[in-house]
């Protein structure tokens, strides 16, 4: 294997992502991939980069971090970014895409690229030689256990879950009304519940017959995905304070907020598929439909896809991992998406571009890139690599993002939108300033 040839192992957002970084660096990478050939419980898709358990990359305005965040990636030429632009559908403040669109759009890239070799079948071994492992939270046993079985890593997993899909014809839109929250734009379709409707609807969810998952455990489920049965459990009201939150909306039939909402967002270009934001489920197939249809609006709804659980396994990062995501112990070895402990697809896709970057500039006798705790991808690699003894997989935020300076000029901004984009604006320039060669590809952020 020459010292400009590099495999990376699944072609999953962070896969895709560090592929693409290094065949542009000039590497010849040979991309391994098992679907078509061997799917695992969540995959439906041949393509790459299947979008599995949402259609939302979140927001996408700078006085969010992940909306700094995907900036910063398009500033570094992101594939996933060009994808996500490419196939944006509408969703407010957010970036949402049509999942088909999406995929498409990096498989085909990657297939076409002169620099990428792509290689179907299960990897059942580590390869040799330089090797950027993205096989995901569901890698397969084998090679699970190939890298269970390297120096001083322990393991850590938890349980993941998927929203249901309804269509849009089968919505009683006398119910449902279009707005986004805070008055930014009608992206959103909403169906509201007063006080009898939602308890109505917490007593069925409470009391239905769930799926079985082998070893699931309530504790050991990530809370950006938790069952909206499991939240309902916390308390009756938690899925109101949660998903089911009302703040920002108007009911035009009343002219009031509801006492509860739930929101569906657009899935596709064509606006033919909607799903239900934050539903995650494991209740079983029928029960399903019968208790979400007690939703004003869902009560005749045709659900495309029902919700799913699956295991997710995930590395014990800090001590194992550098703060590129390479491995402390084993040259020349990378590993990225959510098996690292970065959470979210952003986040995934984001661990395989500092991989791809980090591990061309090794091949090449480069130094790393510098990305320092102010960048939200810096912040990142910093949080999995730092000493954690209660290590649990996170998506990205302010808070591992270094603060604005204590000083005179700063003081002055008191209001955290603004102190937000401030940060923002720090990291961003930073990048334009220190890598001035990379190209910007994407919309306009909205900030």
């Amino acid at each position: 294997m020459s010292e400009r040839t590099a495999t990376v192992v699944g072609a999953g957002l962070a896969g895709s992502e560090a592929a693409w970084q290094l065949a542009e660096q000039g590497i010849s990478v040979t991309l391994r991939e098992m679907k078509p050939q061997k799917m695992s419980p969540a995959h439906h898709s041949p393509l790459f980069a299947e979008l599995v358990c949402s259609n939302s990359l979140r927001s996408d305005r700078l006085t969010n971090a992940v909306g700094l965040l995907k900036e910063e990636m398009r500033h570094m030429h992101s594939l996933v970014m060009m994808a996500a632009d490419a196939a944006r559908v509408p969703a407010g403040g957010a970036l949402a895409v049509d999942r088909e669109q999406f995929s498409g759009f990096i498989t085909e890239k990657l297939a076409q690229h002169p620099n990428v070799t792509v290689v179907p079948g299960e990897v059942t071994e580590i390869p040799d030689g330089p090797v950027i492992i993205a096989s995901g939270p569901l890698t397969s046993d084998a090679l699970a256990e190939r890298i269970a079985a390297l120096p001083g890593l322990e393991t850590l997993s938890f349980y993941d879950a998927a929203a249901p899909i309804v269509t849009a014809e089968s919505l009683d839109m006398t119910k449902v009304f279009r707005q986004s929250r805070y008055g930014r734009g009608d992206d959103y379709l909403n169906c509201p519940m007063d006080e009898a409707e939602y308890n109505a609807f917490i007593d069925a969810l409470l009391t239905a017959e769930t799926a079985e998952v082998h070893g699931f455990e309530e504790t050991r489920v990530f809370e950006g995905c938790m069952p909206i049965e499991s939240m309902a459990r916390r308390g009756r009201m938690a899925p109101a304070f949660g998903p089911l939150k009302p703040v920002g909306l108007t009911d035009p039939r009343t002219g009031k907020e509801p006492f509860a909402v739930v929101q569906l967002r657009q899935d596709d270009a064509s606006a033919s598929l909607y799903n239900l934001v934050g539903f995650q489920t494991r209740l079983k197939f029928p029960e399903q439909k019968r208790v979400f249809g007690l939703i004003p609006g869902l009560e005749n709804a045709v659900f495309a896809r029902y919700g799913v659980m699956h295991r997710n396994t995930f590395l014990q990062s800090p001590g194992f991992l550098n703060d590129h995501f390479g491995c402390i112990n084993r040259p020349l070895t990378y590993f990225a998406g959510q098996m690292t402990g970065v959470e979210g697809y952003v986040e995934s896709a984001a661990s395989g571009l500092v991989c791809g970057l980090s591990l061309a500039a090794e091949l090449q006798g480069c130094d790393l890139p510098e990305l320092p705790g102010f960048t939200a991808l810096g912040a990142m690699g910093r949080y999995v690599s730092t000493p954690n003894r209660s290590f649990q997989p996170m998506n990205c935020s302010f808070g591992l993002i270094d603060p604005l300076p204590v000083d005179r000029e700063h003081k002055k901004i008191r209001n955290k939108a603004m102190r937000y984009e401030a940060v923002s604006q720090r990291a961003l320039d930073y990048l334009r300033k220190n890598y001035p060669d990379r190209d910007t590809a994407g919309t306009d952020v909205q900030a």
